[in-house]
């Protein structure tokens, strides 16, 4: 049984935002700023405690499915500032069983950091590994090296309920070797769950500039493609469900938090240009916050939030429920998508008979063929 079946389905989802990093990978557009002022990150531990606290007054009382600290860096987080918001989550909504889990650099791993992690309460780790190859990730401007994605997998598996690693394919001077090796060393560990990422140019990163000045950074798409293929393949062959469009899970070690996005359910979002959804009685609320740290702490000075908030329209809360819905296997609901539309769906045949879509029931799925061309399929469905 799926969980998508009423107005604001399944838990809440709770997304804390850190957006300072040691040193800015020349390939990421994400919202992150190095850590150069001093006394500004407990500053804004106090202004997500306050939105958290807003958040709460907007949502009442709700069950926590999951609790995730993303980045920029949250590995950076010390100790205390981490159960500090832990604790703020806790005391607001209630924790329960729920999943706690902490986007980490490699480098910042360690039998110590490990032991603190699992104190505060976190049962997940999702490892930013991106290969174990010294010339890939220095390509790629990492600042760890194979040595340490290794020992920081094996320390975090030792320690940890579940573990997630990434892996960046598609890099300039990919080869196949390379791929094959980074994979066979991820399943020899036992990781159970792998995300998947293809290097892609983002318009303003140093990436961007580096090919607009004629240095290549990443392969070509239908390298890529066949690279993913390999990657299919091999992780199909060592057990491992391919979920949603970029993740693989043995079973039970799926991402909680990743599901309640693209099951369209309930998410707060607190920290510098976090996004949340809320369902209330008014539609679907779509929110964000400021992108620079200052802003951000200076809007909770000012008026006590940073939250700023708009109602989507039945559109555009269907094309979103529509393109998310479809990342992963089980697919989305088409009753519950005839109750944010206002009307029922009517599915093109031809997109079933081209082997891009499969309704069963209730449930519309994208094939793997259709997982591919996702954006266009929304469009055929929607307009």
């Amino acid at each position: 049984m799926t969980a998508d079946t009423g107005p604001a389905p399944g838990p809440l989802a709770v997304y804390l935002h850190w957006p300072y990093c040691a040193r800015i990978c020349p390939y990421c557009d994400f919202n992150v700023h190095l850590d150069r002022r001093a006394g500004e990150a407990e500053a804004l531990v106090d202004a997500m405690v306050a939105d958290l606290g807003h958040w709460r007054r907007w949502t009442g009382a709700r069950t926590v499915g999951s609790v995730h600290f993303g980045g920029g860096t949250p590995s950076l987080l010390m100790e205390g500032q981490l159960d500090r918001l832990i604790g703020a989550i806790d005391r607001l909504w209630g924790l329960g069983a729920a999943e706690l889990a902490l986007e980490a650099n490699p480098s910042d791993v360690t039998a110590d950091r490990m032991t603190a992690w699992h104190s505060v309460g976190l049962t997940r780790l999702s490892l930013g590994v991106q290969s174990f190859d010294d010339g890939v990730l220095k390509r790629l401007g990492r600042d760890h090296d194979g040595l340490s994605a290794r020992h920081a997998v094996d320390t975090a598996l030792a320690a940890m309920r579940s573990v997630s690693a990434d892996l960046i394919f598609g890099v300039a001077g990919e080869t196949d070797d390379r791929l094959a090796r980074d994979l066979d060393r991820l399943l020899d560990s036992g990781v159970p769950h792998l995300s998947t990422y293809q290097l892609t140019i983002e318009p303003g990163t140093a990436f961007a500039q580096a090919e607009a000045r004629g240095s290549q950074r990443a392969v070509g798409e239908d390298r890529s493609a066949s690279d993913f293929e390999r990657i299919q393949a091999r992780l199909g062959v060592a057990g491992y469900g391919h979920y949603e469009v970029s993740n693989f899970a043995q079973p039970g070690h799926e991402s909680a938090h990743n599901l309640a996005y693209w099951r369209g359910q309930d998410y707060v979002g607190v920290g510098p240009g976090a996004h949340g959804r809320l369902w209330t009685e008014k539609g679907r609320i779509a929110t964000e916050t400021a992108l620079r740290p200052v802003d951000y702490i200076n809007a909770v000075d000012v008026s006590g939030t940073a939250i700023r908030s708009e109602r989507l329209t039945p559109a555009a809360a269907s094309e979103e429920y529509v393109l998310m819905g479809l990342r992963i296997e089980e697919g989305l609901s088409l009753s519950r998508l005839a109750t944010i539309r206002g009307e029922p769906l009517t599915v093109d045949p031809a997109l079933i008979a081209d082997g891009l879509l499969h309704v069963d029931g209730d449930r519309l799925r994208a094939t793997a063929e259709g997982r591919f061309v996702l954006d266009a399929l929304t469009r055929a469905l929607l307009l």
